[in-house]
């Protein structure tokens, strides 16, 4: 089946539960690669799969199977981490596909993409600070997992120390260790890839780049203030004056009691009112 890719205004309108990842993750590397060929990206998925198909169907046990999905993908064909954990191609999944390098959630859509296709359900988890996976074993257990490292299954202990480290301390009671694992839509991996390219633009002073990556972010999630701050932050910089304000000023009547509003707000008093420059 050829694969398209929906305009950035059809997955926003689209319902979450009928978003495709594939095509969504796809369409995220579309903004930097116009010309990229997604009908080879699905190919090379699906051929991981099909080199899997036999072993995995001779398996009886649900983590066995998954076992030797992770033997295949982070062993046999060596995907792992990248040197440059915070470069832009990290979130590109072509280049993930192509170098066998990404960051935790390029290598969780791979492991993700591959297990569904042999039919094995397993889902992303939006984990704070490190995107894990999970494979639904039914009757309401699951086994966690960190594509990051291997794919290796992760225990409660090992949850508990990960959350630890991004909670400032918070205790893990049951009901928010429930609340960490529950699936992320592919709504919120798109935006989580988003996140991630736009720091590594923002890191590059790649201004235009980081607005395009905010921009998204706003289509999909229009009340996601931050997003706003960001591109009127990036608007600022490129010298498109009059979005940068309209962007911050909506921004600081949304959020008056952000961290950062005096910040935002002295940066407004400081800029020029006009700019020949317009968004």
């Amino acid at each position: 089946m050829s694969l398209s890719l929906p305009d950035w205004s059809t997955l926003a309108d689209t319902d979450d539960a009928q978003w495709p990842l594939l095509a969504a993750v796809l369409r995220v590397a579309a903004d930097e690669y116009p010309g990229l060929d997604v009908q080879a990206c699905a190919a090379q998925l699906q051929a991981h799969a099909d080199a899997l198909a036999t072993e995995v169907a001779s398996i009886g046990s649900l983590p066995l199977k998954m076992a030797a999905i992770n033997r295949y993908l982070f062993q046999e064909q060596g995907y792992g981490p990248a040197d440059d954990y915070y470069a832009a191609d990290n979130n590109h999944l072509q280049q993930v596909l192509a170098r066998r390098r990404g960051n935790p959630i390029a290598l969780a859509i791979v492991q993700m993409e591959v297990a569904n296709r042999l039919g094995l359900a397993v889902h992303g988890i939006a984990f704070p600070g490190h995107f894990l996976t999970a494979l639904d074993l039914g009757d309401n257990a699951l086994l966690a997992m960190d594509p990051y490292h291997g794919g290796h299954p992760l225990g409660l202990e090992q949850i508990e120390k990960l959350a630890a480290q991004h909670l400032g301390g918070q205790a893990l009671e049951a009901e928010l260790l429930v609340r960490l694992l529950m699936p992320s839509p592919v709504r919120g991996i798109v935006l989580r890839l988003l996140r991630n390219l736009q720091r590594s633009w923002d890191l590059q002073g790649q201004w235009d780049k980081v607005a395009r990556c905010a921009d998204r972010q706003l289509l999909l999630a229009p009340d996601n203030t931050a997003a706003l701050r960001d591109r009127g932050l990036a608007y600022m910089q490129l010298g498109h004056l009059a979005a940068a304000r309209h962007d911050l000023d909506t921004y600081l009547q949304r959020e008056p009691q952000a961290p950062d509003s005096e910040k935002i707000s002295q940066l407004l008093r400081n800029a020029p009112v006009f700019s020949g420059r317009m968004h």
